[in-house]
């Protein structure tokens, strides 16, 4: 590693006994100066923002990069800048100008100016990895980007879209991870192959936000160190360390001991226990994360419009809801979570064994049939599939449960070798057209298609709704753009191969010293540079 960006042998001596809260022998209190955190993050594959599309990634790439712009976690609507400091769009709604704020600089100390923006945003389209395509939709390519995406002062560039967008789905394109700034410098001195460093990006880190990664060992643990080259009010702690726990009465049990600050994956029957503790508070808010099934049009089965629904009827909602969700989670049947413009609370679908049966016996599976379901070992998603398994043998569906971690069972996800997948979407940005994109729009559902949306990932070929979601995204008049969005959702719940299950409300429990924590309404835009410890 790079010694301008990982002085690993500083950092530990500065950690002392502290960092090896890794490897934990339980004590007493974590340090004064160190936020450590019990959560998941089995999922996470790469640290490349070019490349990263997970959701404990967004969190790490949220506190430790910078993007032209950012949102108000308490307001997402409302567009803040982060490296920019002035924006707008021409009048023909296609070049948009930014101008960045002077002074900036990477972690490693090299100058963050518009030729590493400009480098950045050129760098995502060019390696055109997973999130690639938040920023190609608005017609950038390999081919064009650099003369799409250009510099035009020493703090100034214009990126050039296809057709006038609406603006805000832009704008807010701009605040997703995969247009943080990287630094140019230090990622051209580990190129390999013409990669631009990006499988040196994997595993470390090259930006420039109040924190800067020092350490990921996967499914162990991940370190955050403050960086004392970001210009903005510095982090409050000087660190922050994730443990990998996945199990929720550990972590509570770590938490009341002290061993951790924060507990961020609790049941609610752990929740409701740790609500009798002085010694610990909790927060809470609605995220922008939906948990839902998926299912594999592949498979001949899960193809007949009559299997997806009766598979829609099948499912509990009502007691999911009033166990394995209580406090965590509000049952949910759209792709759209409250909170984004258009989007629908109705719940049509219910448990109901008979008119399952019914419908499977319309597709000539009267006798039932076989199936598997990819689940991650987590919960609530391990008791929801349980759940799953007993009300679809009443049905007489065989699901068989196929345990994995969160990188095993995305990897297979996105391969679409899968029958049925159980797991969580995230917004990337804070616009209805970041989850219509991804279930309500496939451009090309061949095995070798460029765009890879989970619509594909469930082979589901919908030329007509792809044209519908293109449609809202170009709708510049607010409340005609929400009425689209309503009317995709209604035939995304007659239609869909998704079952949608719930929104998640993401609840922390912490230890009373904890001040300032603020979880928020996406998986990027929970922000430790505020939080301290008394």
């Amino acid at each position: 590693m790079a010694a301008p960006v990982f002085n690993r042998r500083g950092a530990l001596r500065g950690l002392g006994a502290g960092l090896l809260l890794a490897h934990l022998p339980l004590q007493a209190a974590t340090p004064k100066d160190t936020l450590v955190l019990a959560a998941a993050f089995d999922d996470i594959i790469s640290l490349d923002p070019a490349e990263a599309f997970e959701i404990s990634t967004g969190e790490v790439t949220g506190n430790s990069y910078e993007r032209l712009l950012g949102f108000d976690p308490a307001n997402p609507a409302k567009l803040l800048g982060d490296l920019a400091q002035r924006w707008q769009v021409s009048p023909d709604g296609k070049t948009y100008s930014f101008d960045l704020k002077p002074g900036r600089r990477f972690a490693s100390g090299n100058p963050l100016t518009a030729e590493e923006m400009v480098f950045s945003l050129q760098r995502a389209v060019l390696l055109d990895k997973t999130p690639a395509f938040i920023l190609t939709q608005f017609g950038l390519n390999k081919a064009n980007v650099k003369d799409k995406v250009k510099q035009t002062g020493p703090l100034s560039l214009t990126l050039e879209t296809d057709q006038a967008y609406a603006p805000t789905l832009v704008y807010n394109c701009l605040t997703a991870s995969v247009a943080s700034a990287v630094d140019k410098t230090l990622l051209m001195s580990k190129e390999q192959a013409g990669d631009m460093g990006a499988a040196w990006l994997k595993t470390n880190y090259a930006g420039s936000g109040p924190f800067r990664i020092r350490e990921w060992r996967a499914n162990e643990l991940l370190t955050l160190e403050r960086n004392d080259n970001y210009p903005g009010t510095a982090a409050k702690l000087k660190r922050v360390v994730y443990r990998h726990v996945k199990e929720s009465a550990t972590q509570r049990l770590l938490l009341e001991k002290g061993d951790v600050d924060i507990a961020r994956k609790l049941s609610p029957q752990d929740l409701e226990a740790l609500a009798k503790n002085p010694a610990i508070r909790t927060t809470s808010v609605p995220k922008g994360t939906i948990y839902y099934l998926g299912l594999n049009q592949k498979n001949p089965i899960l193809a007949k419009p009559e299997v997806r629904e009766a598979i829609k009827w099948l499912v509990d909602y009502d007691a999911i809801g009033a166990t394995l969700i209580k406090g965590i989670g509000v049952v949910h049947q759209n792709f759209l979570p409250l909170g984004l413009l258009g989007a629908s609370n109705e719940k049509p679908y219910k448990l109901d064994v008979a008119k399952a049966k019914a419908l499977l016996a319309k597709a000539g599976h009267g006798s039932g049939f076989k199936v598997t379901i990819d689940m991650r070992t987590i919960q609530p998603v391990q008791g929801i599939t349980e759940t799953l398994q007993r009300s679809f043998k009443a049905a007489g569906i065989d699901l068989e449960i196929l345990p994995g971690d969160g990188k095993q069972v995305l990897t297979k996800y996105r391969a679409r070798s899968h029958d049925i997948f159980i797991g969580e979407w995230g917004a990337d940005y804070w616009d209805p057209h970041t989850n219509a994109d991804t279930f309500v729009r496939n451009t090309d559902n061949g095995d070798n298609a460029k765009s890879k949306p989970l619509a594909w990932r469930n082979a589901w070929a919908i030329p007509e709704l792809t044209k519908k979601a293109d449609a809202a995204a170009l709708e510049r008049d607010g409340a005609k753009r929400a009425k689209l969005y309503q009317d995709l959702q209604a035939e995304f719940r007659r239609t869909s191969p998704f079952v949608v299950l719930y929104q998640l409300t993401e609840v922390a429990a912490f230890r009373a010293n904890v001040q300032g924590l603020r979880l928020g309404p996406t998986s990027d835009s929970t922000f430790f540079a505020s939080v301290g410890k008394v």
